[in-house]
């Protein structure tokens, strides 16, 4: 595999990337203080979308090492979330930490590569499961990577997908997928990973 694009010094690299995750699971991200994660200095931007939606988007932008940096924080907090509420539970029998990128549907083919190749080299490489969704998410032109594993392995393939990302540009214009607002609460079933970031 290339080196990570942020190891060489002579080429700096600006990433975006976006998460698709639960409403009230976005909530406790916010609330652990990602920004910290990212200060201005690093040049890196944090943005979650408003509104009363089941679904909210988290936009990471800048320095992949920021973006790396805030992604591991955002692991941490999914694991804790999963360790809180399986407190009688042994490291073995909890399930994994799950996570969905949502990435333009022209990147998709590159990310997946000539008869898999490509998303089997990623799996293989960090241990984590990868999936990518077969249809672009409503009214948008993208598509949804589900990856679950253990944190180690969750932040070494997004590093990797990133990798991919920036030396296959998306081709057209990208219609962004947008959460609709929701009028009544809703309840994700536990192992429901489609609207979730975490998935207990």
């Amino acid at each position: 595999l290339p080196r990570p694009p942020q190891t060489d010094p002579a080429r700096p690299c600006l990433a975006l990337q976006r998460l698709l995750g639960a409403g009230e699971g976005v909530g406790g991200v916010v609330g652990r203080g990602l920004s910290r994660v990212c200060p201005p200095q690093s040049g890196a931007r944090i943005n979650i979308s408003e509104g009363n939606c089941p679904e909210r988007i988290i936009t990471l932008a800048g320095p992949t090492n920021a973006i790396f940096k805030a992604f591991a924080m955002i692991i941490d907090k999914l694991e804790e979330d999963i360790s809180s509420t399986m407190t009688n539970s042994t490291a073995a029998s909890r399930p994994p930490v799950t996570l969905r990128l949502v990435v333009p549907a022209s990147q998709c083919g590159s990310l997946i590569g000539k008869g898999g190749c490509k998303i089997k080299e990623i799996r293989e490489s960090t241990g984590a499961q990868v999936q990518v969704a077969g249809d672009m998410l409503p009214n948008s032109t993208e598509r949804a990577i589900t990856i679950a594993g253990i944190p180690q392995s969750i932040i070494e393939c997004v590093k990797q997908i990133c990798v991919v990302m920036l030396e296959s540009p998306p081709k057209g214009v990208t219609i962004p997928y947008r959460p609709k607002p929701s009028s009544s609460p809703v309840i994700f079933a536990g192992g429901q990973v489609r609207p979730l970031l975490c998935s207990p």
